[in-house]
């Protein structure tokens, strides 16, 4: 049974050592263009929400006229 602890402990050590550094900057993508992609996305999705939520709200009737669509 100790033989078996022993080699857990070894593939966990090596495993963990492995993992510590990674591929570390060479990424083929530069961070500052992801990072670009994904406010222009958040940009384009509140915008959108916005425009809903205004055509939303101007199909509520009001007071003066309540039988609006």
């Amino acid at each position: 049974m100790s033989i078996l602890s022993y080699l857990h402990v070894v593939v966990t050590a090596r495993l963990a050592e492995l993992s510590r550094d990674g591929e570390r900057g060479d990424s083929p993508v530069p961070t500052a263009v992801i990072i670009f992609g994904l406010v222009f996305v958040a940009t384009v999705v509140t915008g959108l929400a916005l425009s809903r939520a205004n055509n939303w709200m101007t199909n509520i009737p009001t007071f003066s006229n309540p039988t609006a669509p």
